[in-house]
């Protein structure tokens, strides 16, 4: 009776091209020298990437280990910390707290509508005078190495959610950038100054942006979104912002 033993290297090559490739990680490589040997061929990790992620570059990867790191990075995993509140302001730079400073509430708040998505359940409220908070992603610490980040340059797709009170109106702008090593802007987005007016509908509203062929040396992201409110009213009638992501897409 035919065994896995039997087959020919390149037969037994190509099957495994088909295991998923944590598997052929933590499973599979670790069954015998020859399995060992077969999964550390860089062509096996081509096909593999080429075949379940649609790449079309062509890449400068040299080593079987970068083309593992690929089944290992955090796709659609939101990098930045604490989007929605729930932490309070931990792990946000607070950079800019006019009027009577941001405020943390529950959804809806006053004069408000839920968010789209259900599970939510706070977000950030600007006061009469600009508020500005930030937050900075180091990608190397998601898995991110240079040179996938220098040669393939995967997306990177940021996105936030703002909303106004009904009975107020305010002012609400996203700016992100893509800075090098040590902390200079390689790449940039600004948003326009979107200004939602008095006795709105009060529903949220979401804005995205993507990064794709940024050039080499991004090493960390620089998301920071600001706002205020349009009557100068105090306390905290200013723009409501929850849900901030970025991801990262191959």
């Amino acid at each position: 009776m035919a065994t896995l033993e039997d087959l020919h290297e390149d037969v037994l090559a190509e099957i495994l091209c088909h295991v998923p490739g944590k598997d052929l990680i933590l499973n599979c490589r670790l069954v015998c020298r020859l399995w060992r040997e077969l999964v550390d061929r860089t062509h096996i990790w081509k096909e593999k990437c080429i075949r379940e992620r649609a790449f079309k570059r062509n890449f400068h990867f040299t080593t079987p280990n970068d083309w593992m790191k690929l089944y290992f990075i955090p796709l659609a995993v939101n990098l930045i910390k604490n989007p929605s509140a729930e932490e309070d302001f931990r792990f946000w730079s607070i950079d800019e707290s006019g009027g009577d400073d941001w405020k943390v509430e529950t959804l809806p708040g006053g004069h408000g509508q839920n968010h789209p998505n259900k599970i939510l359940n706070k977000y950030f409220v600007t006061s009469y005078q600009l508020c500005r908070k930030s937050q900075i992603i180091d990608l190397s610490t998601h898995g991110l190495w240079s040179s996938l980040l220098d040669f393939i340059q995967p997306k990177i797709v940021v996105s936030d959610w703002y909303a106004a009170r009904h009975d107020c109106g305010c002012v609400y702008a996203l700016e992100v950038e893509l800075l090098s090593k040590d902390r200079t802007a390689i790449c940039s987005y600004k948003s326009e100054e979107i200004t939602i007016p008095q006795w709105s509908d009060a529903k949220w509203n979401q804005i995205t942006h993507v990064f794709e062929n940024y050039g080499p040396g991004v090493r960390y992201v620089h998301f920071s979104h600001e706002g205020r409110d349009t009557q100068f009213w105090a306390g905290w009638y200013g723009v409501r912002v929850t849900n901030s992501s970025v991801t990262v897409e191959l």
